[in-house]
């Protein structure tokens, strides 16, 4: 086999593990506005209920068309979802936290 077809470091994690959220301290709680509090609720729903159907959809397609090595739909579908899912690990842990504050106050 070629050089080309290994990895460089098999430590490394198969997705290009960039999370570029800021990282809260641990035990501080995520002080956020109401208007904040909805945008993460909605984005989460968006995720669950519309995206990720779909490209779980797509994925079980082009894993039915066969040979998976060399399918796009299905190679990138993955990943997507390796996305979503990160993201939606990351939206729960910041709703889990979360203190709605009053900007007024």
């Amino acid at each position: 086999m070629s050089k080309a077809f290994t990895k460089e470091n098999d430590d490394a994690p198969d997705d290009d593990g960039a999370d570029d959220s800021p990282v809260l301290p641990a035990g501080q709680p995520n002080y956020i506005t109401p208007a904040g509090l909805k945008r993460l609720q909605d984005e989460l729903q968006q995720l669950l209920r519309v995206e990720r159907p779909k490209i779980v959809e797509v994925v079980s397609w082009a894993a039915g068309n066969g040979d998976r090595s060399e399918n796009g739909d299905y190679l990138y579908g993955k990943k997507r979802l390796r996305e979503i899912d990160r993201r939606v690990r990351f939206l729960g842990k910041r709703l889990e936290i979360a203190r709605v504050v009053d900007p007024a106050a």
